[in-house]
């Protein structure tokens, strides 16, 4: 990464930090995915049940490689969800929501400290709010928006189509690359959530990465 770039990075990262604790979250900021990899671990206690919510980001890190090693319980990951029909997702998704630890992304983070999803079932925005004893959000550079319009907007244009190609959807936006007026009934944009301020239901943490993530 060209050196202004990582600045410029490392810039807007740590505002969105300090925005994000400002609003009641646990975060900080770190320079890379080894790093980001090593921050998360030290917040998992060994023996932890550990329920997942879909995430490119968390497999480019290379933290489910170490999660997959480690001495966890590992309720639904990716691996393991890929090979099986939606019905036989649920009961294990449902575990998930009540794991001592769930982990994630975002598809964005406002610079005034707001975290917005939208996910298809929902499996994956619950435990944000309550559920798990902790949440841990890790994110990219790349997710940081200026607003929250921004950042709705960053949700429909930059993350749900490609997501909707990467998981084989039978939605327009696979065909156009735009959001456009989806019926499909393998539609991943059913429900989005804003957090404004942590919830009282768990806690949430985010750890933001100096490098661009996922989707």
């Amino acid at each position: 990464m060209h050196p202004s770039k990582k600045w410029h990075g490392e810039t807007l990262g740590k505002a969105a930090v300090e925005a994000l604790k400002r609003n009641g979250f646990d975060a900080v900021y770190v320079e890379d995915s080894a790093t980001a990899c090593q921050t998360v671990l030290s917040m998992i206690p060994s023996g932890a049940t550990i329920g997942f919510g879909g995430s490119l980001t968390l497999e480019e890190t290379g933290l489910l490689s170490r999660l997959r090693e480690g001495d966890y319980q590992l309720i639904n990951p990716p691996w393991v969800e890929l090979s099986m029909s939606r019905e036989q997702r649920l009961p294990l998704r449902r575990q998930a929501m009540v794991a001592d630890v769930f982990l994630s992304s975002t598809n964005a983070l406002t610079l005034d400290g707001r975290l917005v999803n939208t996910d298809a079932t929902g499996n994956r925005l619950a435990p944000m709010m309550f559920g798990p004893k902790r949440t841990i959000l890790v994110a990219g550079v790349n997710k940081i928006t200026r607003s929250l319009d921004e950042a709705l907007d960053r949700v429909s244009s930059v993350a749900a189509p490609p997501n909707a190609k990467r998981l084989n959807c039978d939605t327009p936006c696979v065909t156009t690359g735009l959001c456009g007026d989806c019926r499909s009934k393998d539609r991943i944009c059913n429900v989005t959530v804003i957090l404004h301020r942590k919830t009282r239901g768990v806690d949430l943490s985010v750890v933001v990465v100096g490098e661009e993530l996922g989707l």
